[in-house]
């Protein structure tokens, strides 16, 4: 296949084995939900929770065609009920609870399934005591759903205040593309916000904001290098560097090895942006 940004022709299978990460100019290419916890879990393993959710098309919904029909192509193409995995699993010895969203599903929009499941991970990190990942990559909320889908907004931003006031980290992965509701919810809700180099992410798109404002966007709008820089991510990490680098946050946060945390200088943290910068 062919970069997209240098125009270097890759083997698939060195792609693969690559993270997804192009050789010569590091361009990251898009993951899957499943491929993104094989990389992140240890041993490549996790237990699923709340498979069995799936959409009623409460609307009963038809724009080009029937929402129905809609979900079940995302179903055959994934191989999933709906545009998130939620699971249980260890990074690096750490028990985590984990969202991660798929883009291959009706572009990885929010409905009622994913803000549900959301939701559940977000209670189950609390009854647990061990700390919430969610991997954005998503279109936004999904118009097939209506204001049920909006709802979902509300719903998962008041139970991360729970998480919060509990004191149990939650850390936010912004992958190409976090955009619309999901942006304007969970994604910017995070202890930490971690990005991958040249994502996209922002509410509206940049042409819908051109033609609102009038004026031309500078270059580089709503991609992750522009957002650190202007202070609305907290750090950019190479897919390679990635497990690592949260398993170093969640240790300096209290997650894991209780011990070993508590004996790393206060400025670790602080340091890790930095490096990151």
């Amino acid at each position: 296949m062919k970069c997209p940004s240098c125009s270097q022709f890759l083997y698939t299978k060195d792609l693969e084995g690559n993270l997804r990460v192009c050789k010569k100019c590091s361009h990251h290419f898009r993951m899957s939900a499943a491929e993104r916890l094989r990389q992140l879990l240890d041993e490549s393993r996790w237990e699923e929770q709340d498979r069995e959710l799936v959409s009623t098309d409460p609307l009963r919904f038809r724009d080009t065609k029937p929402y129905q029909d809609r979900l079940k192509a995302g179903r055959e193409a994934t191989g999933l009920n709906d545009a998130a995995i939620s699971a249980l699993g260890r990074l690096d010895g750490i028990e985590i609870s984990i969202i991660s969203m798929e883009y291959a599903f009706i572009g990885g929009s929010m409905g009622v399934v994913v803000g549900e499941k959301i939701t559940r991970a977000v209670e189950r990190a609390l009854t647990r005591q061990i700390p919430l990942v969610i991997v954005c990559c998503s279109g936004g909320a999904r118009m097939m759903e209506g204001t049920l889908s909006l709802m979902q907004m509300a719903k998962i931003s008041a139970s991360l205040a729970r998480l919060d006031r509990a004191h149990v980290p939650y850390l936010a992965i912004l992958t190409d593309p976090t955009t619309g509701g999901v942006t304007a919810s969970f994604a910017m809700l995070a202890d930490l916000s971690i990005a991958e180099p040249h994502a996209l992410i922002g509410f509206a798109g940049p042409r819908v904001i051109e033609q609102t404002i009038h004026q031309k966007l500078p270059p580089g709008f709503q991609r992750s290098e522009f957002l650190l820089e202007h202070g609305m991510v907290d750090m950019i990490v190479d897919r390679h560097q990635l497990k690592e680098t949260l398993a170093r946050i969640l240790r300096f946060m209290g997650a894991g090895d209780e011990a070993a945390a508590a004996t790393r200088p206060g400025d670790e943290l602080t340091a890790l942006v930095e490096t990151a910068r």
